[in-house]
C-alpha cells in the first residue's frame, strides 16, 4: 500500500529561510559493495562532466549519500531524503554539505540512483519512488542491487514513472546525462551511445599509456625493418647521419 506523501509547506513572504549550509545527515552505507559503487559513479560522472570532458558540459553537480532538504521548516524529522546518488544539471558543480532545495532555486535532482539492500529495498521501490515521482518530479530514477545485480530504470512521462526498456546489452539510456547505464564487471557503469565503456580517470590514463607504448613499439619495429633493408643493400644504417 502506498503511503500518503506529505505536502511541502509554502513559505510566507516574511518567513526566514533555513541556512543554506545544513550538514548532510545520512547513515553509513550498507556494505563495501555499496560504498565502492557510489564512489565509482561519483568519480566517473565528475570526470566526464569536467570543463574539457566528454560529457560536453560542466554545469553538473553529482553527490553520493548526501541529504536533500526540501522543507523550509528546517526540521530534520520531516521533508528530507538521502539518495545514494543524484545528479543535478544546470547548476554550479561546487562541493556542498547538503542539497537544500530552497537555496538552490527550488531545483531538485534530474537523475537519482538508489542501491538496494535488504534493509532499504522496499522503501527504494515504494516510498522513495513515489516521492521522486510525485513531489520531486525527478525525470529519471534508477535502482541497482549490487549483490543480485537487479537493475531497473524509470522515466517521468506525464507525471508518472514508466519503466525504461533495455537495449540488447541490458543497458538503459539516460536522456538526462546522454549515456547508457549498464553492468560491467558486476558494477554499474556508463556507456556511450555506440556502446563503448566510458573509462574511469585511471582507466583513461592507462589507455593513454598503453597507446603511447604501442606507438613506440611500432616505431621501433619500423626502424628495425628499415635497418634490415639497408643492410641488404650493403648500407650500414649506423653510418647514416
Amino acid at each position: 500500500m502506498t503511503q500518503a506523501i506529505p505536502k511541502v509547506p509554502l513559505l510566507a513572504d516574511d518567513s526566514p529561510l533555513p541556512p543554506p549550509d545544513l550538514w548532510s545527515d545520512e547513515p553509513p552505507l550498507e556494505s563495501d559493495l555499496h560504498r565502492d559503487q557510489i564512489d565509482l559513479l561519483v568519480r566517473l560522472i565528475r570526470w566526464i562532466f569536467r570543463p574539457d570532458g566528454m560529457g560536453g558540459r560542466s554545469d553538473v553537480y553529482v553527490a553520493g549519500n548526501l541529504t536533500v532538504y526540501y522543507s523550509p521548516n528546517q526540521k530534520k524529522s520531516e521533508f528530507f531524503r538521502g539518495p545514494d546518488l543524484f545528479v543535478v544539471l544546470g547548476t554550479r558543480p561546487d562541493r556542498r554539505k547538503s542539497w537544500t532545495v530552497w537555496h538552490e532555486n527550488g531545483q531538485y535532482p534530474n537523475l537519482i540512483i538508489e542501491l538496494l539492500s535488504d534493509s532499504t529495498a522496499d522503501v527504494d521501490r515504494g516510498e522513495k519512488k513515489e516521492i521522486y515521482q510525485s513531489i520531486w518530479r525527478v525525470p529519471e530514477y534508477f535502482w541497482l542491487d549490487p549483490v543480485t545485480l537487479e537493475f531497473q530504470g524509470f522515466q517521468l512521462i506525464q507525471g508518472r514513472y514508466e519503466a525504461l526498456i533495455p537495449n540488447p546489452q541490458g543497458q538503459l539510456w539516460s536522456r538526462e546525462i546522454g549515456f547508457y547505464l549498464g553492468i560491467h564487471d558486476r558494477q554499474l557503469r556508463l556507456f556511450t551511445e555506440n556502446g563503448s565503456l566510458v573509462p574511469l580517470p585511471e582507466e583513461a590514463e592507462q589507455q593513454r599509456a598503453e597507446a603511447a607504448e604501442q606507438r613506440a613499439t611500432e616505431a621501433e619495429q619500423r626502424a628495425e625493418i628499415l635497418a634490415a633493408k639497408l643492410r641488404e643493400l650493403g648500407i650500414d644504417p649506423n653510418q647514416l647521419s
